[in-house]
């Protein structure tokens, strides 16, 4: 019997949350369901979600900045359905395919005097678990410095130079030599340097868990002692990169002249997971030494040629669309337009970031009934007031946000690149209307605890009807 992808799932219409329960994250199924965000979403196209009952829904997300280009680019669709149509012979191993060269040509060409070669993985941990070894390996030393809240990956590696104390509880001792350096601390970091067997310092230029942002003066400071001691700086450009910012690469805004850089999301155009790790021709040839350390580092899909399809394709249509440029120019407005609601409304704090990466930071207010308001509420845990934002968000104006990490009270908005004025609008009005209500009384707080005390009991009623194997 041939396989038909929509009888398959017009059979199973439904069962998400019940096969989720079942056979994968059963706490991710939870989590879902108390905030009241279990959609059963049928399609997406450029910046919006569609659910099973036609209803739309602004993704603020955009799968945590892979579609920067939009859901269903026709562009990448075409020229992924042209490779297949192609019977392209793909991932011979012992090979040298041709758009693998062409990819990692165009990338190159797009990143500063210096950056030679390319190595392509699967994801944003698998680039920088490259960088690693490429720096241990180029550099002969053992130890890797990193920020305080970092995010870097979550595989053993990258997850030892993670900033957030979570994500590493119950998995045991990591990579060893990972030291943490407070966020611009440069007295900490020449510090560590001074050692002589720190490898690499690296770093995301705009933090993802927070949007955190340094001084051009404070980065390059940082660089040059980094240089100094004869360590490489490593960029991860894992989510920053590929014109989030209003620059192709966010160390760009700095003067930054990165030895590795790390790129992935962005790149798949929402498609086939593809990451690259790049560097020069010198880092590049302490690994690949001889012709017996060809393999030394490598991975299956390295160079699956859907994922290079994918890539080439992107950054076609990043020329072709003038991604960058508008997302630069989207970035003035987004600030324009929250620093105005700033002014108007204590609740909000600051406006962070640049381009299409966009932190709203919220804080204490100053009036006497909202000082008690917001002190209610972060009693019940820290930085619950986001947590207060981002549900009423989603359930009043179909906007799909998340906060920007745990124990902070920051929303992160990370918008597809396509996103325009209209786009923006929508979210300033909605939450223009949303602190003006938080602002004059606890109706939204009561709103916000009847979603969370639904959801719960939505969870409740949906667990106790899983059939779990014995």
């Amino acid at each position: 019997m041939p396989f038909n992808l929509a009888e398959l799932m017009e059979q199973r219409r439904g069962e998400n949350f019940t096969l989720h329960s079942q056979y994968l994250n059963p706490q991710l199924a939870k989590v879902v369901k108390t905030l009241g965000f279990d959609r059963f979403y049928e399609r997406g196209e450029g910046c919006y979600l569609y659910d099973n009952e036609g209803k739309r829904y602004l993704d603020m997300l955009s799968g945590f900045g892979v579609f920067a280009l939009g859901r269903s680019h026709p562009v990448i669709k075409d020229a992924l359905r042209q490779a297949i149509d192609a019977d392209l012979p793909n991932m011979a191993q012992m090979d040298c395919a041709l758009l693998p060269g062409l990819l990692a040509e165009q990338l190159v060409t797009r990143s500063p005097e210096g950056i030679e070669r390319a190595f392509f993985c699967n994801s944003g941990s698998e680039a920088v678990e490259s960088a690693i070894k490429f720096a241990r390996a180029s550099t002969g030393r053992n130890r890797i410095c990193y920020h305080a809240h970092a995010f870097h990956g979550l595989t053993t590696g990258a997850l030892a130079l993670n900033g957030s104390a979570e994500f590493k509880s119950g998995f045991g001792s990591l990579l060893p030599g990972a030291t943490e350096i407070p966020f611009g601390d440069l007295d900490a970091l020449t510090r560590e340097l001074r050692l002589g067997d720190v490898a690499a310092f690296i770093v995301e230029p705009i933090q993802g868990k927070g949007v955190y942002e340094l001084e051009g003066e404070r980065w390059r400071a940082l660089e040059v002692a980094t240089r100094d001691a004869g360590a490489l700086l490593i960029c991860d450009e894992v989510q920053t990169g590929l014109g989030r910012t209003g620059k192709f690469y966010a160390f760009e805004h700095y003067g930054l002249t990165p030895d590795i850089i790390t790129v992935s999301k962005a790149l798949s155009g929402g498609y086939v997971p593809v990451a690259a790790m790049l560097a020069s021709d010198k880092i590049f040839r302490s690994v690949y030494s001889s012709m017996d350390r060809a393999m030394v580092h490598s991975t299956t899909f390295k160079g699956n040629q859907l994922a290079m399809v994918a890539g080439l394709a992107t950054l076609s249509v990043f020329d072709d669309e003038r991604i960058v440029e508008h997302a630069e120019a989207m970035g003035k407005v987004w600030r324009a337009k929250l620093e105005e609601l700033a002014t108007r409304h204590e609740f909000l704090h600051e406006v962070r970031g640049r381009g299409q990466m966009i932190g709203v930071a919220f804080g204490p207010p100053t009036s006497r009934a909202a000082r008690r308001r917001w002190r209610a509420i972060e009693a019940t845990r820290t930085a619950m007031f986001s947590q207060t934002v981002v549900v009423p968000l989603f359930h009043r104006y179909s906007i799909l946000t998340q906060v920007a990490a745990d124990n902070v009270n920051v929303i992160k908005l990370l918008p597809p690149l396509i996103a325009g004025e209209a786009e923006i609008d929508l979210f300033v009005d909605a939450l223009d209307e949303l602190l003006g209500d938080a602002e004059k009384s606890s109706g939204w707080l009561m709103e916000f605890g009847v979603t969370m005390a639904r959801g719960a009991l939505k969870r409740t009623r949906s667990s106790s009807s899983v059939q779990v194997p014995s």
